[in-house]
């Protein structure tokens, strides 16, 4: 049965979707159009965006790349090669049927770190948007927004399914017994967790998104005051 004060805050790459992939491909189009050096300037200025802003900014990525290369007969066609990237090729197996777990034992939300156009664009392109019927949260730092969360989504308890330790760790120490964290050992972020990991554990670990819906309802309680 749907319990209505619980809420699952999902984050969305390399956790409901494979953003590595996406990013493979991206570098790989970067070198077959402009070539390996061209491809690194490409990387050096979202480096550079994502110390400035604290979130990939890929159309301002763009529009500072084609700086010098305006006369390139290829140039324009990022655009739309990034706007109309199959994301929904890149969701996880299993996504879906998780979601729909999900729902049945209360309110699944996005919340995600991300710009304003593309990061929207994304969960459109990947039609999880509908699935979630438009309940998506995306912030510069998600971290840092959780008034803001609660606000929107008010919940006795919430549940938070993340790739990147670091953020769980800084939400349970907002949060404490009102939210489970849910580490998911997908993409390079899980990858470089190890370290975190040992020190900070989780209250719950899987090795792909899919094993949501494997996971009896009350574990995902187990910070609940009063939970058995």
């Amino acid at each position: 049965m749907t319990d209505p004060s619980i809420v699952f805050l999902l984050d969305v790459d390399d956790t409901l979707l494979d953003n590595d992939r996406f990013s493979a491909d991206l570098a790989q189009t970067l070198v077959d159009l402009f070539g390996a050096e061209e491809q690194q300037r490409w990387a050096d200025i979202d480096k550079g965006l994502r110390a400035q802003y604290g979130f990939a900014d890929y159309l301002g990525i763009l529009q500072r790349f084609r700086l010098g290369l305006e006369n390139h007969p290829r140039i324009l066609e990022m655009s739309d090669w990034l706007l109309s990237y199959p994301f929904n090729e890149r969701v996880y197996p299993d996504t879906l049927k998780a979601l729909a777990y999900l729902k049945s034992l209360g309110t699944p939300v996005v919340l995600s770190d991300g710009d304003a156009v593309f990061q929207p664009r994304k969960l459109k392109r990947a039609r999880l948007w509908d699935v979630l019927e438009g309940r998506v949260l995306i912030y510069v730092h998600k971290e840092t927004q959780l008034s803001q969360m609660q606000a929107r989504y008010p919940a006795d308890h919430y549940v938070m399914v993340d790739d990147k330790l670091r953020l769980l760790v800084a939400m349970k120490a907002e949060l404490k017994d009102r939210l489970t964290t849910v580490f998911v050992r997908q993409g390079h972020y899980a990858a470089d967790s190890g370290a975190l990991l040992a020190t900070n554990p989780p209250d719950i670990v899987i090795q792909g998104i899919g094993e949501l819906a494997t996971i009896d309802a009350k574990r995902f309680l187990s910070g609940r005051p009063g939970a058995t």
